[in-house]
Parts: C-alpha cells; structure tokens; sequence
C-alpha cells in the first residue's frame, strides 16, 4: 500500500486468495456527483429526469461563467472539508437554467480532474480514463471530462463495473478463468471521447472552479457576523 501524500485514500483493490498478497489502489471520494443532478431535478424543478440534463446543458455552448460547487454536505477528496457548503457563482442576468445544467455537468468533471491531479501527484499521470456507472451514459458529460483532463475518456460496452468485477472475482474463485489477463481479454469499448478543448480555455475553467471551491470552504464553520 502506498499511503497518499495529496489527500486521497488507500485502500484495497482485491486478493485473489487467502495468504496471497493483495492489490491496492487510490482512492479519490467525490461527495456529490450525480446527486447534484438529482438535486436539479428534485430540489429546483429544473429537469423532470434526470437523463433530461444533457439535452438542456447541450442547449449552450458553454456555462456563460456560471460555476456550481456541489458541496451539498461539504467537500471530498483532495479537500477534505466538510465544512464546505453548496456554492454557485458567476451568475448575472443572462444566466438561465441551461447555464445551471451546463455548470452541474461541469462540476462533476471538475471534481475527478481534482482527484486525477491528486492521483497524478501521488502516483503516475493519468494517459487515459475508463468510466462506469449510470452518469457514463451522458456523452456531453464525457466529452467534457476528456476535454478538462486532457486525456482520452473510454466508455465500456458493460458500464456496470462494479457488478462485472464481483463476478469475475466468483469465476476465478470457481476456475471459470484461469487468470486475471484472461478476464482483461473480455473488456470490450464502446466509445472514447478525445479531448479537443484548446489549453487556454482549459486552464482558465479550473481556474474559475478553484476560486469557486475557495468560496465555498469553511462556509458552515465561519462564526464572524
């Protein structure tokens, strides 16, 4: 195990068997993801499913500057606040709920890029990002991860990687296959996303969000009036 040095936690990945050494991994824990959406659509009322979101963010080119911190019960990995509260900033008149949309999208992609610099700081750079999960289904939503991180996003025929892995864990343990490389044989691609953002629009997003995060740290723990 290799303990972090940039706010993340370490955990264990698997062990193949009793008295086998075992495989560890870092982890990045995001708080709010895709309950910020969630919350769009039970809390404000802006989409009727949560599938809606895309269509609506897509409506945009762009957030128009509007930056949303879901830090609904405070911040994860790397920062580590729980004192941190939601935060949305930027907003002017022109701001509409497709600009909200567009900045939840964001925000998700933002955190992992957080978690991925850690990951990169504590570790070795990340070349590319295999997703998973109900949110992998929205194509903006990985557009834009490929886009804020700079290195392609792949999405797997079987998004359901956490179920995918207990059953190949319960193959090997039976000697349905003889060994993880073989297991590996059976990921199959569906779609990679390439970055095509330029690196000045990058920059000054991460920018923007790191001055939203600021704001939004120790919000439910300042007592000055």
């Amino acid at each position: 195990p290799r303990a972090s040095e940039s706010g993340l936690l370490t955990t264990v990945g698997w062990q193949l068997a009793a008295g086998a050494p075992a495989t560890y991994a870092l982890e990045g824990s995001v708080f709010s993801a895709g309950s910020a959406v969630q919350w769009l659509r039970d809390g404000l009322g802006i989409i009727e499913r949560s599938g809606d979101i895309e269509a609506l963010a897509a409506s945009v080119p762009d957030s128009d500057g509007v930056v949303l911190v879901p830090a609904f019960t405070g911040l994860g990995a790397p920062h580590w606040d729980p004192n941190a509260r939601g935060t949305i900033a930027g907003l002017t008149r022109r701001s509409t709920r497709a600009h909200i949309a567009r900045a939840t999208l964001n925000s998700i992609a933002l955190q992992v890029a957080d978690v991925l610099e850690a990951m990169a700081a504590d570790a070795v750079p990340v070349t590319a990002l295999r997703v998973d999960g109900g949110a992998a289904a929205n194509d903006l939503l990985l557009q834009l991860q490929a886009d804020l991180l700079g290195v392609p996003v792949e999405r797997p025929m079987v998004t359901e990687t956490t179920a995918l892995g207990a059953a190949s864990l319960a193959g090997l343990a039976v000697a349905f296959w003889s060994s993880p490389g073989e297991i590996e044989l059976n990921w199959a691609l569906d779609r990679r996303f390439e970055p095509s953002m330029s690196t000045d629009r990058r920059q000054s997003m991460l920018h923007d969000w790191h001055r939203a995060v600021e704001r939004s740290r120790d919000w439910a723990g300042t007592t000055d009036h």
